[in-house]
């Protein structure tokens, strides 16, 4: 069943640079879709019109309920305190205090990170506030996750963190990412933008696989795919050394010798 719906979407900014142009897709229930690109193909703007802060110009969109995670958590977090943030949502729209503080615990417990429940979050490492916002986002029951670069400027520890929670959630999720390897992580599908429009999809890993297709999207292959390769080229090398070896070897013992004098 499609959540998401999205036919002919046009849209262009005040300066008269075109964002969208044309964009038509579906994703299915719990679906995890990565949206590739280089800088300026599309991917934040496609976002934010699934999440309803920016109305097409031209065409539809339909989806169940969103929740978009920004690529900068310090732009999603705006209270003293860790649990007051995460239970903003629910307070905004009428619970009494108490109550969503109590919802608000639970969620962090749920992702582990009740002890920082009392922190300040500009306090926090760029992991733990990660995960806050996934936290103030999943208070409010969407259907579908959208995110924003989810591992951009995070330490190893943190990235996989954030990586492993996404992998193992079971809700339908798209997120915007240059971090291939990333999106080979989570994701079982891609759309590929470039200039405003989808130029390429595909399912994982095997579209990442495509050199062609992402030189010609500004993209690289994934760094384990280019590790394998690596390894691929060294194996071979090393096979045709060791048959030259063995071919030399194979002539000098059957080569003859004039007798000395």
């Amino acid at each position: 069943m499609a959540v998401i719906n999205v036919h002919d979407l046009h849209y262009t900014y005040p300066d008269n640079n075109q964002a969208l142009k044309g964009i038509t897709f579906t994703v299915n229930t719990g679906e995890k879709v990565a949206l590739v690109g280089a800088n300026g193909s599309g991917k934040s703007t496609l976002l934010l019109h699934l999440a309803g802060a920016i109305k097409p110009q031209n065409g539809t969109i339909t989806t169940a309920k969103t929740g978009l995670i920004f690529q900068d958590a310090d732009d999603q977090i705006l209270m003293p305190s860790v649990i007051e943030d995460v239970a903003f949502s629910l307070v905004a729209n009428g619970m009494k205090v108490a109550q969503a503080h109590e919802r608000a615990l639970n969620m962090l417990e749920a992702l582990g990170i009740s002890h920082l429940a009392k922190r300040v979050p500009h306090q926090l490492s760029g992991g733990e506030k990660r995960m806050v916002s996934l936290a103030g986002v999943l208070i409010t029951s969407p259907d579908i996750l959208l995110l924003d670069e989810p591992t951009a400027n995070l330490d190893p520890k943190s990235r996989r963190r954030v990586i492993n929670f996404l992998r193992e959630n079971d809700k339908t999720i798209m997120l915007a990412t240059h971090d291939l390897d990333m999106a080979l992580d989570i994701c079982t599908r891609a759309l590929i933008l470039n200039h405003g429009t989808i130029s390429a999809e595909g399912v994982l890993p095997e579209i990442f696989t495509k050199r062609e297709i992402l030189e010609a999207n500004n993209l690289e292959l994934p760094l384990r795919f280019t590790k394998q390769m690596a390894e691929t080229q060294r194996f071979e090398l090393w096979e045709d050394c060791s048959s030259y070896a063995l071919q030399a070897h194979a002539f000098d013992r059957s080569a003859t010798f004039p007798p000395r004098k």
